[in-house]
């Protein structure tokens, strides 16, 4: 579909800032105002818009299908999306470790040693740390508190988060880049390498959008969330036809 708007502009709305495309406003997929909790993720998802060049392109816009999926895909069902998120405290990646080669076994210490060290300080738990694939049950305090620290999370941080933690497979690195207390590297996502901060224990992320990963959702490309359970009513592109051939008459 080829752009027909000219001016993007941000505007209050309630609680919360929405996006307008010549005076009207934005809704997502399910016709519901995109409504965001901040003006800053609202500029960064305006500017997307502003950028459009002839014709929309949905992997240009990672920012928008974020709260796309934020507003109609986890808010309705937050419970359940939580609860899907927080099930890789059980098998977290960085628990699963390999014993050869000892190049690997040794970068997946020097990677994964301090990410288990940070959340042990942050949530007071410890973990059960095995070689091989073969699955260990946690301790039954290290779920629950981490299931904890989900749970709590709105649709937005839950939003963001969900691309962490099910392309890389490990909650705790997503928690840690939510909590900004490690900045994504350069190395590989599987080893979930980045730069520490000693000082981030107890903050609140208050824009997610900017920590949540926005290099991997562009690879990504989504304009709903990445849970299968987020997916399951109708084709993707289906919703993305529909939505961008609905956007002239809103």
């Amino acid at each position: 579909m080829k752009r027909f708007w000219k001016d993007v502009t941000v505007e209050r709305e309630g609680d919360g800032w929405a996006i307008r495309l010549d005076s009207r406003p934005v809704k997502t997929p399910a016709r519901a105002p995109l409504v965001v909790p901040t003006e800053a993720l609202a500029e960064a998802i305006a500017d997307e818009w502003r950028n459009v060049g002839e014709t929309i392109d949905p992997r240009a816009m990672p920012l928008t299908g974020v709260a796309n999926a934020a507003i109609d895909r986890v808010g309705p069902e937050h419970e359940a999306f939580a609860n899907g998120i927080a099930n890789y405290a059980e098998a977290d990646l960085a628990c699963y470790r390999a014993e050869a080669p000892r190049a690997l076994a040794a970068r997946q210490e020097e990677s994964w040693d301090e990410l288990l060290a940070w959340a042990r300080r942050r949530y007071d738990v410890d973990f059960v740390i095995t070689c091989g694939l073969m699955h260990v049950e946690q301790p039954p305090a290290t779920v629950e508190r981490l299931s904890h620290a989900v749970a709590l999370l709105d649709a937005f941080h839950l939003a963001g988060l969900s691309p962490l933690v099910t392309v890389g497979g490990s909650l705790l690195a997503g928690l840690a880049v939510l909590e900004k207390a490690m900045t994504p590297g350069t190395r590989s996502a599987s080893t979930t390498s980045g730069s520490w901060s000693n000082g981030a224990r107890t903050r609140t992320p208050k824009e997610p959008w900017r920590t949540a990963g926005a290099t991997s959702l562009r690879r990504r490309a989504s304009w709903s969330c990445s849970t299968p359970d987020c997916r399951r009513e109708e084709p993707q592109a289906t919703r993305q036809s529909s939505w961008i051939a609905s956007l002239r008459s809103q």
